[in-house]
């Protein structure tokens, strides 16, 4: 398993944004899993054993906690991955604009074409 595959399970991705935002011991994303997705301890702990594994996550100890954190090299191989797929988009949001540049600038003409009358 990769980062990208790691991150495809809700729970372990939602792990990745609590980590984002900083620090968390096991017992606050267990806490938080069992509230968001009525998952155990052990189901838990077995999600953050998977982040480890694929370099998402590092752990250390403090006391008696065991402390997460986010590693940004297990997510640099997932960015690459997608930023690989930038020109995709590019190239279709580019074509985008400017179809959305044609539509507003036949709508401006199509205000300014005065109506016909009747008859004419």
């Amino acid at each position: 398993m990769d980062a990208l595959e790691a991150v495809g399970d809700p729970v372990r991705r939602r792990f990745v944004e609590l980590l984002a935002a900083g620090d968390r011991t096991a017992g606050e994303l267990a806490a938080l899993a069992a509230d968001e997705f009525g998952i155990s301890q052990p189901a838990a702990s077995r999600h953050l054993r998977v982040l480890r594994e694929v370099g998402v996550a590092d752990s250390r100890v403090s006391g008696q906690q065991r402390v997460y954190t986010l590693d940004g090299a297990g997510l640099a191989d997932a960015a690459a991955w997608f930023d690989g797929l930038g020109a995709f988009w590019e190239q279709r949001l580019d074509a985008l604009g400017t179809e959305l540049a044609r539509g507003r600038k036949q709508t401006r003409a199509d205000r300014h074409v005065p109506a016909r009358k009747a008859g004419s």
